[in-house]
């Protein structure tokens, strides 16, 4: 059975939500998002490259 967790951290990210977390610009984030699609952990990864 998948927890609710699990489950959520499969979710694409919303690219505001991405922006937001990570200080970065909204089309950054989209652009992460397009490369990097519901994997999170890439996503979060990517992002901090940038906003660093």
């Amino acid at each position: 059975m998948t927890r609710p967790q699990d489950a959520f951290a499969s979710a694409p990210y919303d690219a505001k939500t991405l922006a937001n977390k990570h200080r970065i610009s909204i089309e950054e984030a989209q652009k992460i998002i397009a490369e990097h699609g519901a994997d999170r952990k890439a996503s979060d990864k990517a992002a901090r490259r940038i906003a660093a």
